[in-house]
């Protein structure tokens, strides 16, 4: 008994000694995780001081072209001092402490840099000299432009971010990887990104934003909207007028929408609340649950495969069409029509807007 007592403590010795290794462990590799990502940080953070400035006409921009290879372009709209702002820097981390007379050398060698201002258009145009270019000596080519708020953007970067701010002319912006994010902007609006997510606030009239892979947030805006996203998520949030919106595989958020609202999703989970619109909405597998706080001129869902939960306002008149392997719609209230355990069909209240719902495996509807 005393042997196999002495035995068990020393088992917990040993799993304590392992344990508290494992912890001391786990600790230092945070710290180092930590302080690498710090070094990380400050590395991809570009030099606060521009390379360079040129000082604009403020009265005399209407056009904004500007072209980089891997840097970053941003435009705003302002009142007054409006300018170009050039950040370089290199494009890797072993050339992080290189000094300005070499990163000057590196950019005069290695890539033609232009900046011009005439016929009321700014031009600014950064690539590589060289076809075979030699990456070890890369530079990263970013501009900030501040412009009057009614200039016209024609914008391109093969990797990097854009950001338009307080614009109302025409905007037409690409990038090959990197993020949009465009806030406070009228007029035309279409831009492309080929990975990156993209981010839209307080944008108006229309609006057409893809990206090949990203996810979508747009809140606060209104007009003619279309959203295209091939795998990423979709969130809308207070969003008024015409908005189509499609996503070939993630979810779909929405939530206080205004109008007609058309959001699709291949394979994701739906999810809109306090909506306030017409509505149109389908997935190829997941679950749908929808919540009207106001009926607009119809309403269409579709389910290949899952469960549709779908709530109306009480008291109005519906033609109502309801689908699915079971289809639960007790306690309807003014309806007259035929109710099987798949089918409901018929009207609410003497019929008026068609509600019509087609789903895989169950409908849950109700009315509050």
């Amino acid at each position: 008994m005393i042997a196999s007592n002495k035995s068990d403590i020393k088992k917990s010795y040993i799993l304590h000694q392992h344990s508290t290794s494992k912890i001391l462990f786990m600790k230092k590799y945070s710290i180092i995780c930590l302080a690498l990502g710090i070094c990380s940080m400050a590395y991809a953070q570009p030099s606060r001081e521009p390379y360079s400035v040129k000082q604009l006409d403020a009265a005399g921009i209407q056009q904004v072209k500007a072209e980089t290879t891997g840097g970053n372009i941003t435009v705003a709209g302002v009142d007054n001092g409006a300018r170009i702002e050039v950040y370089v820097w290199p494009g890797n981390s072993r050339d992080r402490d290189i000094s300005k007379e070499e990163l000057k050398k590196r950019l005069e060698e290695d890539y033609d840099l232009s900046i011009t201002a005439e016929n009321h258009k700014l031009t600014a145009i950064a690539k590589p000299k060289h076809n075979s270019h030699n990456w070890n000596r890369g530079l990263s080519i970013s501009f900030k432009v501040f412009v009057p708020h009614n200039a016209s953007t024609d914008l391109s970067t093969s990797g990097g971010n854009i950001g338009l701010t307080a614009l109302t002319g025409t905007q037409d912006f690409t990038t090959s990887g990197g993020n949009l994010d465009v806030d406070h902007l009228s007029g035309h609006i279409k831009g492309r990104t080929s990975g990156g997510n993209i981010s839209l606030s307080d944008l108006q009239d229309d609006i057409d934003l893809s990206t090949s892979g990203g996810n979508i947030e747009a809140k606060k805006s209104h007009g003619n909207i279309t959203l295209t996203t091939s795998g990423g998520e979709l969130h809308l949030t207070a969003l008024q007028g015409t908005i189509k919106a499609t996503t070939s595989g993630g979810n779909v958020h929405a939530d206080e929408i205004e109008g007609e609202l058309s959001a699709h999703t291949s394979g994701g989970n739906v999810g809109m609340t306090n909506l306030s619109c017409s509505v149109e909405t389908s997935t190829s597998g997941g679950n749908i649950d929808v919540s009207i706080k106001t009926l607009g001129k119809y309403v269409k869902i579709g389910n290949s495969g899952g469960n549709i939960d779908l709530q109306i306002p009480s008291g109005k008149g519906v033609d109502l069409t309801l689908s699915a392997d079971k289809v639960d719609a007790s306690g309807l209230s003014g309806f007259k029509g035929d109710v099987k355990k798949d089918r409901v069909e018929g009207t609410l209240n003497g019929g008026g807007i068609p509600v019509t719902v087609h789903g895989g495996n169950r409908i849950n509807f109700s009315q509050k």
